[in-house]
């Protein structure tokens, strides 16, 4: 009889049972498995999202019922989230789809999520120029040899690198597709070895952490 915790180790195990029969046997009733559990999975990836707005929303609530400091960003948050939400429902009613051309949600799309993410992006350029500059630094022969290597790259991708050398975008050509397309694919089975290693440990219940 299974209780307490058992149940969802129970359901883990006989889905992912399922789920790797159904790749090896495309045939009915297990080959339908799949398109029944990507939607399964955006039934359950909507209501994950209602979850994180209502963790969003209640902790800027709970800055601006306490005063915290920047307030002020919190209550700005709340009142475009509600009023993006209202108007989108608004203009689905009235066009069908909020981003009619027409419809103040495109508006809002285009003139204030648009402008904002760009800001976002051009922010994470100057961060991550910052990061590049502190681990491009040659303390030792590795972090010499990425530095090297790093403006090679950066000179083959701009006009002025053809003007120096016209074997320069060729050779970084050559470091993208040999050199870095060997590391990435390192890393690459890494992760899917780390990944079905895990992958088994929930099937059979060793690794319980989702249940906390």
């Amino acid at each position: 009889m299974l209780k307490g915790k058992g149940i969802p180790i129970f359901i883990t195990f006989l889905t992912g049972m399922i789920m790797i029969i159904s790749f090896f046997i495309p045939h009915k009733p297990f080959g339908d498995i799949e398109k029944i559990s990507l939607t399964w999975y955006s039934i359950i990836a909507g209501f994950t999202m209602l979850l994180g707005v209502d963790s969003l929303i209640g902790m800027h609530f709970r800055k601006l019922k306490r005063k915290d400091e920047n307030w002020f960003f919190s209550l700005v948050l709340i009142i475009g989230f509600t009023a993006t939400v209202v108007v989108g429902i608004i203009e689905t009613v009235r066009f069908g789809t909020a981003f009619d051309e027409r419809s103040y949600f495109t508006y809002i799309y285009n003139y204030f999520i648009v402008p904002l993410q760009s800001t976002m992006f051009s922010l994470l350029a100057f961060f991550i120029a910052s990061a590049a500059y502190r681990a491009f630094r040659a303390r030792n022969f590795d972090a010499t040899l990425l530095l090297i290597t790093a403006i090679i790259v950066m000179l083959g991708r701009v006009p002025l690198g053809e003007q120096i050398s016209p074997y320069l975008p060729k050779f970084t050509e050559w470091i993208m597709q040999v050199p870095q397309m060997a590391a990435k694919r390192g890393i690459g089975l890494g992760i899917s070895l780390g990944a079905l290693g895990v992958s088994i440990r929930i099937i059979l219940g060793i690794e319980r952490s989702y249940l906390s």
